[in-house]
């Protein structure tokens, strides 16, 4: 569904890679924690620590990474549009290997990894049924995809895209989709996946303790967070 009808910013957009390549040095002031990690925190079907080798999609700066890295994930490979994300990542060391590629066609080897994650890179694909698709031809038997990402109706509500402050000041979006959560399933449900756990946070304390500006927007869902299993 296309971003325009909602926008209330009107904001210059650039593309993906453009906006991450100049929005890396303050992308970690940004991003908020509660935004997905704290999501990721409330899943249980995932076997976190008994994976034996997870791709991280879209790993920017090494955020989830790191996480995955403290829940007992012992290897870890990462695949990032932007160069300059994955210098960050790279510094950061929560990677074993990284690539620069595309999500939905990352050119790594089929039936690879049996955890997958990808976090707030949704927004960005104009279509999700290639980043299923693709995720599920590296996924092995019985593996677990966990994507996290915007919730639509927030996107919707606060008409706000993804967007970053420039060296001059200027407030800069990244081109956004809104991908409603059927949108997700039935991509998802195409590709091969079952749906296996799935949760909504909404604005809360933490949140307008966060950002006070959002206190009219309490108890909207903020995050949606999807895990997905590929049968053995």
């Amino acid at each position: 569904m296309e971003f325009d009808s909602f926008d209330s910013r009107g904001y210059r957009t650039v593309d993906v890679r453009t906006g991450y390549g100049q929005w890396v040095g303050t992308y970690e002031d940004t991003v908020q924690d509660e935004m997905d990690i704290a999501v990721l925190d409330e899943l249980t079907v995932p076997r976190w620590s008994k994976a034996t080798r997870a791709l991280d999609l879209g790993c920017g700066t090494g955020r989830t990474g790191a996480w995955l890295r403290r829940h007992g994930v012992a290897s870890i490979d990462g695949v990032d549009l932007t160069p300059e994300m994955l210098a960050a990542a790279r510094a950061r060391g929560a990677h074993d290997n990284l690539t620069e590629g595309d999500v939905t066609n990352t050119g790594l080897p089929g039936g690879t990894y049996d955890l997958l994650i990808a976090s707030l890179i949704d927004e960005h694909l104009p279509d999700l049924a290639p980043l299923y698709r693709e995720a599920y031809r590296v996924a092995a038997p019985d593996a677990h995809f966990a994507l996290v990402g915007l919730h639509p109706h927030f996107i919707m509500a606060s008409g706000m895209p993804t967007h970053f402050t420039d060296a001059s000041g200027e407030s800069i979006a990244i081109s956004t989709t809104v991908h409603l959560v059927s949108d997700h399933i039935t991509a998802a449900l195409a590709a091969g996946w079952r749906l296996a756990e799935f949760r909504e946070a909404v604005v809360d304390d933490r949140w307008t303790t966060l950002k006070p500006k959002w206190a009219k927007y309490r108890n909207h869902p903020v995050s949606a967070a999807y895990v997905f299993h590929k049968e053995p």
